[in-house]
């Protein structure tokens, strides 16, 4: 007698035709959990079998991100997640917190960055520095990217930013709503290749994901949004269909 798939699964919720195809970002969510997983059990086990039964599991990962088109050498992935691993607590795989800022100025209009990396236009953000809060972390990279000082208002959203395809790194973006306050406009010139104050109906292109932050990012300069934007929870998590 055959088992029942599991639920989420392929096969688990309908005929084959009715499940969403998988793209590129789903197979790296997919890599990068089992990574985290096995990583996070490399961390806190001292048995020789669970160790190797956790670096298979990495090896799985490995390959899954290479068929997503983010690893072209599936072993050096492997010694890069291994070395990686921690012991105890600080082994414990969460993902990484970055900081944005949609700074604003007495026009409404809003502070963006060509980002040197990408190509693309989108508000100052960066990596959580330790011992900095995080609203410290939004004044600090806006002034270093932007030549701009500001005073953070509120929060705005919580994004996973690799579910929107902003980074291949599991990351939380914390972004913060600011007021410009001072300094002059200048682009970092390693980080950026372009910094500009922009209305809503003119706003620079590339646009790295307008769906999914403009609307909300001009309401809160405008005060008609008070509410913090997060990620819905998708049901099920692992196999949904978009």
């Amino acid at each position: 007698m055959n088992a029942a798939p599991p639920p989420g699964l392929a096969g688990s919720s309908g005929p084959e035709e009715d499940q969403a195809p998988i793209d590129e970002l789903e197979l790296l969510r997919w890599s990068e959990a089992l990574a985290g997983i096995a990583r996070t059990g490399l961390g806190f086990t001292e048995n020789p079998y669970e160790r190797e039964r956790f670096e298979e599991v990495l090896a799985v990962a490995a390959d899954i991100r290479a068929a997503a088109g983010r690893c072209h050498d599936p072993a050096a992935q492997i010694v890069e997640w291994l070395d990686a691993v921690g012991r105890g607590v600080p082994g414990y795989v969460t993902p990484k917190v970055a900081v944005g800022a949609v700074v604003s100025d007495d026009d409404g209009r809003v502070l963006l960055i060509r980002r040197a990396d990408s190509g693309f236009w989108l508000y100052p953000t960066g990596w959580a520095d330790v011992g900095y809060s995080s609203s410290e972390i939004a004044v600090k990279e806006v002034a270093e990217e932007t030549g701009i000082d500001c005073e953070p208002l509120r929060l705005i959203a919580v994004l996973d930013s690799m579910r929107h395809g902003f980074t291949s790194v599991p990351t939380y973006s914390l972004v913060y709503h600011c007021r410009a306050v001072g300094g002059t406009l200048r682009a970092h010139p390693v980080e950026c290749t372009g910094v500009g104050f922009f209305a809503e109906d003119d706003l620079p292109s590339p646009l790295a994901g307008p769906d999914i932050w403009v609307r909300h990012a001009f309401g809160s300069v405008r005060g008609e949004v008070t509410s913090v934007l997060f990620d819905a929870p998708r049901v099920p998590p692992w196999r949904s269909e978009n």
